[in-house]
């Protein structure tokens, strides 16, 4: 079995041997519990752009144009990167005002750490289905049920 580890140092390892230490995929906020969270998650690191904006950020808190020179990309791209990664809670931005008064906004890595393997996401994924099962029925699901028993 090959598990992934990524750390908020942007180190990425692949080992061949399993552990007796249990399986977690945690950002700040504790483990992620459901497939919408892992897959969030999952998405926000599955791509090189967002990569390089971690390790960026490994180094400390940045102003966003700052960032964006060292990345050579636009604002409005490296904006919507920062969205995924805020919202997947490896990012956090932060506005302060400069001595002139002007709006500024920075942001830092938040502490995560993110391990996968075949056990993480089966959890997650019961951990959903579970929910889907125990969570009331839609108006549109009870619609949809009505037209099935009209047959």
């Amino acid at each position: 079995m090959c598990k992934f580890e990524l750390t908020c140092k942007t180190e990425l390892t692949c080992e061949g041997t399993s552990t007796s230490q249990e399986p977690t995929l945690t950002h700040e906020t504790g483990p992620l519990t459901d497939e919408e969270e892992l897959l969030t998650m999952l998405t926000a690191v599955a791509n090189a752009l967002r990569l390089r904006v971690i390790a960026e950020l490994a180094e400390g808190r940045v102003h966003v144009s700052e960032l964006a020179r060292r990345l050579g990309i636009s604002r409005p791209l490296l904006y919507m990167h920062l969205d995924r990664l805020e919202k997947a809670g490896i990012v956090t931005g932060h506005l302060e005002l400069s001595e002139d008064g002007k709006a500024m906004k920075y942001f830092e890595l938040a502490p995560f750490e993110l391990r996968l393997n075949a056990d993480v996401i089966t959890e997650a994924l019961r951990a959903s289905d579970h929910s889907a099962r125990t969570a009331p029925e839609t108006d549109e699901q009870q619609d949809g049920q009505r037209k099935e028993s009209d047959l």
